[in-house]
């Protein structure tokens, strides 16, 4: 493991006093391409299940990269190239073999800013559905339905189902994409900044689904907000300089960090 790395916390032990088992291992994972070829240096870290993973750090550090490697989005950037391993379901996700469709949606990812589809609220749900296969419109309500309630979003569109999904709210089409990707049932959610466009308001209840949906799914979400990060995760790793700094329980990381790097950047010393 890279010497940078230190580990805080002892087991990884969640809220509930249990150990995590792990959903991803990444060992000594590197990434590199054409304008940055030390993307990623030697990250080796295992990913507890059913928890909230926050990774932090500042701009630049190499975050949303290596959220990108856990299902393979980085593969879209000319040049990339990986080494190391990563993982998921006891498969290299990073072997050439690998089937990229299927792994996107055992490990669905919301970014920014909300892109929902230029469709209905219901059309916008049911669509990795159709393509997945579920032809019954029985069904396809029943899991639309599903989806909207886990997103905490069914009450306030159940009447308007077939109005454009552009005309919700950005909070709302945030959640609306969230329920575009929980309704394929992956087993991990990638979360890139999902809160940075959003107001106050908007933010907290993101943050309320985040605490719900870890119950059914393994979340790994990057933010720059610190505060967020504390509020919301089981889990913190720190990143800095494309390195892989210290990892451990979040209350650990934030009151006893054991890297003077993530002291310096958690007092605000510097990012």
């Amino acid at each position: 493991m890279d010497e940078h790395f230190q580990f805080v916390g002892g087991s990884e032990t969640s809220e509930t006093g249990r150990k995590n088992p792990s959903a991803i291992k990444i060992s000594h994972l590197s990434l590199g391409y054409r304008d940055n070829p030390q993307a990623l240096i030697d990250i080796s870290l295992d990913i507890p299940e059913r928890a909230v993973t926050a990774i932090i750090g500042a701009s630049g550090c190499g975050k949303s990269t290596l959220l990108r490697c856990l299902n393979r989005m980085n593969d879209l950037i000319d040049g990339v190239n990986y080494d190391g391993q990563i993982l998921f379901d006891g498969e290299d996700i990073l072997d050439s073999r690998t089937n990229v469709t299927t792994l996107r949606r055992q490990i669905g990812m919301v970014f920014q800013r909300p892109n929902p589809f230029p469709k209905s609220i219901f059309e916008n749900v049911a669509y990795g559905l159709k393509l997945s296969g579920v032809k019954s419109r029985r069904i396809l309500e029943e899991l639309v339905e599903q989806a909207l309630r886990s997103a905490a979003l069914w009450d306030e569109v159940k009447d308007r189902l077939y109005d454009s999904a552009l005309k919700l709210s950005l909070g709302q089409q945030q959640r609306l994409v969230i329920a575009r990707a929980i309704a394929l049932k992956p087993k991990v959610l990638l979360l890139d900044e999902p809160a940075s466009s959003l107001d106050p308001i908007s933010t907290l209840r993101i943050e309320e689904l985040i605490y719900e949906l870890k119950h059914s799914f393994t979340i790994i979400i990057v933010t720059h907000n610190m505060q967020q990060a504390a509020r919301v995760s089981d889990f913190t790793a720190f990143m800095n300089g494309g390195r892989l700094i210290e990892f451990g329980l979040t209350e650990n990381i934030f009151t006893f960090p054991t890297s003077r790097e993530t002291e310096d950047y958690i007092t605000g010393r510097y990012g």
